[in-house]
């Protein structure tokens, strides 16, 4: 991993993490659609790192880490390698698509809060902008690319689950709680609440039709 001052280092193992569960996501989706390894690998790293992509660009971190950290790519396509294998077997847990889906939810809402953070401090929209984008950027254009109506748009607690766990990160850090201390119960708490949404069928209120 290449040394990045702007992220401690628990919060750069946690990006990696997030990378691999965004790209299982989009490696499951490749091979619903009949890809082959090689889109399977493309779905998987466009999953994986378009979230944190588009954060640092608006950030003006260029090139984004994710491009200029060769680990990130090595990180996606060892994943979409290891699902090509695997599927059969992995496709048979219930909803194992949607539960790494959520982790990647949560990771990456903690990961973006915490540039947003490191950068400009304790901003409210700064950190819930950058927070969101990051955690729903990927799984938008992986389901773009599959012609599919992105999951943020339709499915349970999505989007919103991401701004409150800025919510809850920008309360413990205005409490004094250490970054690295505040990003584990964040990230816990998002994708707890994302799976509670599915489990229970949660939804935002939507137009009658």
């Amino acid at each position: 991993m290449s040394a990045d001052s702007t992220f401690p280092l628990l919060i750069q193992i946690l990006d990696l993490f997030g990378t691999m569960a965004f790209a299982v996501t989009g490696a499951f989706k490749a091979i619903e659609h009949k890809a082959d390894i090689v889109g399977i690998i493309i779905l998987a790293t466009i999953t994986g790192i378009t979230g944190g992509v588009v954060r640092d660009i608006v950030f003006g971190r260029i090139p984004p880490l994710a491009v200029a950290d060769p680990l990130y790519l090595v990180i996606t396509t060892a994943t979409a390698i290891a699902i090509f294998f695997l599927y059969r077997a992995l496709k048979k847990h219930w909803n194992m698509f949607l539960k790494f889906d959520a982790i990647g939810l949560g990771v990456f809402t903690v990961i973006g809060a915490s540039l947003a953070y490191n950068l400009a401090g304790l901003k409210f929209l700064v950190m819930a902008f950058a927070g969101v984008v990051t955690a729903i950027g990927g799984g938008i254009l992986r389901d773009v690319f599959v012609n599919e109506v992105p999951i943020v748009f339709v499915r349970e607690l999505y989007a919103s689950a991401s701004f409150l766990g800025v919510i809850m990160l920008f309360a413990l850090l205005s409490a004094g709680v250490d970054l690295n201390i505040a990003a584990i119960p964040t990230i816990a708490a998002v994708t707890s609440l994302r799976l509670l949404a599915m489990r229970y069928n949660w939804n935002l209120p939507r137009p009658r039709i």
